[in-house]
């Protein structure tokens, strides 16, 4: 075929899915071998060849998305391999799914992780494992009210103040799990952890205010407005465009608010 949006595709595909020959091409060809070709054309020629992202990147953001909206288990043990092909570490994949649990849930989490260890264990990898040591309520609450602060500044100060006079303990819990337990963790930096959050929160489509707060955070600790976009674009061939639109006039509404201050 020559078609250079679909030739540029498959040399994308095939970095990720480590073969020249994606099994997906054979897959659909007896049923919808244009479906085939707009998920390489499109899917890898137009958006994964854009720049603005990594590789790395780009595979961490398709796992939080797909693991966040729960639907698509082949997708995204495809992914947990594509991932590891394009150079993530084990620890990167678990550290994503992790963070997951305070944004899609346990449940989320821990599918992810049980399709994670499917994928390392067809490739013969055997992930370092590390247990957190343990720490006192106020050093949790302590530390995660300063990542917190950090992190999404008063945005996340205003989710937590708004929670007061009817929840407090939740918005201790997501101080003390969300930034204490979870942000605290090594093995990711934390414009990646804003790119993961901000991938699953717009795939799900269902909360805006906390995608409103985490472009905020991903502004805040460095990330780029070309990140911050691509990350959107990226989020329309897993979750649809609907929800890249969602996310994407949500991040016009934030940057002019920045613009503004």
């Amino acid at each position: 075929m020559n078609d250079p949006r679909y030739q540029q595709g498959l040399q994308h595909l095939a970095r990720v899915a480590g073969t020249n020959e994606p099994a997906i091409l054979d897959a659909l060809a007896d049923i919808a071998p244009d479906l085939a070709h707009f998920t390489v054309a499109f899917g890898y020629g137009d958006v994964y060849a854009r720049p603005g992202l990594t590789p790395r990147q780009r595979q961490l953001a398709t796992i939080a998305a797909l693991a966040a909206l729960g639907n698509a288990r082949p997708q995204l043990i495809f992914h947990l391999h594509g991932a590891l092909n394009v150079g993530c570490t084990a620890t990167e994949i678990i550290e994503t799914l992790i963070h997951l649990a305070g944004y899609a849930g346990f449940p989320a989490t821990l599918n992810g992780i049980f399709a994670a260890q499917e994928a390392f264990r067809a490739k013969g990898i055997a992930p370092q494992v590390e247990t957190a040591a343990p720490r006192s309520t106020n050093e949790r609450y302590d530390q995660g009210l300063a990542a917190l602060k950090a992190i999404d500044g008063e945005a996340g100060q205003r989710v937590i103040d708004s929670l007061r006079d009817i929840a407090p303990d939740l918005g201790r819990f997501i101080i003390e799990f969300g930034f204490g337990d979870i942000y605290s963790r090594p093995g990711l930096d934390l414009v990646t952890r804003e790119i993961v959050t901000l991938s699953a929160l717009a795939a799900m489509g269902t909360a805006s205010p906390q995608l409103n707060v985490h472009i905020h955070g991903l502004l805040n600790v460095g990330g780029t407005r070309t990140v911050l976009v691509e990350t959107f674009i990226h989020i329309a061939v897993y979750a649809g465009f609907p929800a890249a639109i969602n996310a994407m006039l949500t991040a016009k509404a934030v940057l002019a608010e920045r613009d503004k201050n």
